[in-house]
């Protein structure tokens, strides 16, 4: 399974993948706004979400390519964690005024 996740994170087209994942992830917004008033997105707020999780993505993979297997569990948490922070940021503005 290592070889094949290497194999998967080496080849140019996993930003695809990234890609593909990233508009999955963006459907469930967009489902719920459709049952429901509770969640109000705008374009604006499909975009960074969009950027935020294609970007995350895209630093794992590249990060990883440079840094030793061994090391990918720990590069994931950072990486997750600073998509959490930045999501948690925009929504609501823990340290600055960037949120609403």
């Amino acid at each position: 399974m290592n070889t094949t996740f290497n194999n998967l994170i080496m080849r140019n087209n996993v930003f695809a993948w990234i890609a593909l994942a990233t508009c999955v992830i963006l459907l469930v917004p967009f489902g719920a706004m459709q049952f429901t008033n509770a969640v109000h997105w705008g374009v604006m707020d499909f975009i960074a979400m969009g950027l935020l999780v294609f970007g995350a993505g895209t630093v794992f993979v590249l990060a990883a390519r440079n840094v030793p297997q061994r090391y990918w569990v720990a590069l994931g948490t950072v990486v997750a964690a600073a998509l959490l922070y930045a999501w948690a940021e925009l929504a609501v503005g823990i340290f600055t005024n960037l949120g609403s």
